[in-house]
């Protein structure tokens, strides 16, 4: 049974920085993409950043030079360090898992097979 287990949400004023990891078990963590998404109240879920098995990114245009995907295959575990966080960065941020092993590594959440159940990031202005 595949598990992704988001930890480190929080608030945190505008500029400030938080760390997402995602611990993965029951799945086989090397051969596909993984990613982190995102959804706001009201809003659509979006993809944030993405990694493929040789550590190639993606990121959505709104994070690049401030978000940082990076993943430690010894610990099965996703990151996403975020730093110079806005308030139109609050949302509910998930990871994902098996997604196709594309280039770039997609940010389509309808792409991913396994989810998350999101850690709640804020961010007050």
């Amino acid at each position: 049974q595949v598990q992704l287990v988001e930890s480190g949400g929080g608030s945190v004023q505008a500029g400030g920085s938080l760390r997402l990891s995602c611990a993965a078990s029951g799945y086989t963590y090397r051969t596909a993409c993984m990613g982190w998404f995102r959804q706001a109240p009201g809003k659509e879920r979006e993809g944030v950043a993405a990694i493929d098995l040789d550590g190639a990114t993606n990121y959505a245009d709104s994070v690049k030079g401030r978000f940082t995907i990076s993943k430690d295959n010894a610990k099965n575990t996703l990151y996403l360090q975020m730093n110079s966080l806005k308030p139109e960065d609050t949302a509910m941020y998930y990871c994902a898992a098996d997604g196709p092993p594309s280039t770039p590594p997609p940010l389509g959440p309808y792409e991913y097979n396994y989810w998350g159940q999101g850690t709640q990031v804020t961010v007050s202005s």
